[in-house]
């Protein structure tokens, strides 16, 4: 029975594993639909998100019967809510590509992105697939020191934001307004989806050592941001 149940906690850690590659794959498509205004690639990631949905919901009902049918030690425990907790980080990261791929549809067959922002939304959606490929090899590895990189890694995400927004506030600016909360919206979903991915990375920290990312920075005098665990 007990070499059962861990079996079913390493095949909630696949679930996740599959979720993370899914959802690293789909934000890469989507900026490849959005920057190139391919409505059938935006259509692929949108109805692709269904998948990533199905995954979260059977993770959870193995999740919840493991629960039911078993008396999880405290390691156990923390493996099983913690994967639940990630599972919602995967999923909101998925609707995340979803929404960048649903507004490549609605502009078509014009670009929500102007010529010149081309770059930087390509870098956004590189950097987010990166980010999310890693935290998939920390789910894999239980890697604290690569988990904590990540961190450090979102910084890159937040300048990229930071220079999307000193294009809309420059004076020169000459696309209207429509393209303005495009822009601004773009910026928002990548973003997020790279928290969701530090996210993942940090409840990894917390299942391996029992203590949140932050206060594991502090106690041993790493340098750490301000989300939470």
């Amino acid at each position: 029975m007990r070499d059962a149940y861990h079996e079913e906690l390493d095949s909630i850690g696949e679930g996740l594993v599959e979720m993370a590659r899914l959802v690293g794959s789909a934000i890469g498509r989507a900026t490849t639909a959005i920057l190139d205004a391919d409505l059938k690639l935006a259509e692929s990631v949108i109805a692709a998100d269904a998948k990533v949905d199905d995954l979260q919901r059977d993770l959870e009902e193995r999740a919840v019967a493991l629960l039911a049918r078993q008396q999880p030690v405290a390691t156990d425990l923390r493996i099983v809510v913690t994967s639940l907790r990630m599972s919602a980080d995967l999923e909101r990261s998925g609707d995340l590509a979803q929404h960048v791929a649903k507004l490549a549809r609605l502009r078509f067959p014009d670009t929500a992105v102007p010529r010149d922002l081309h770059a930087t939304i390509l870098e956004m959606g590189q950097l987010a697939q990166r980010l999310m490929a890693k935290a998939g090899e920390v789910i894999i590895t239980k890697d604290v020191d690569l988990a904590l990189q990540l961190e450090q890694d979102d910084d890159a995400m937040d300048l990229l934001h930071r220079t999307l927004f000193q294009h809309l506030m420059d004076d020169r600016w000459r696309h209207g307004i429509e393209t303005a909360v495009d822009v601004t919206l773009l910026g928002r979903y990548y973003e997020r989806f790279a928290d969701h991915a530090v996210s993942v990375a940090k409840r990894v920290v917390y299942l391996v050592t029992g203590e949140h990312a932050d206060e594991l920075t502090q106690s041993d005098g790493r340098t750490g941001g301000d989300g939470d665990a």
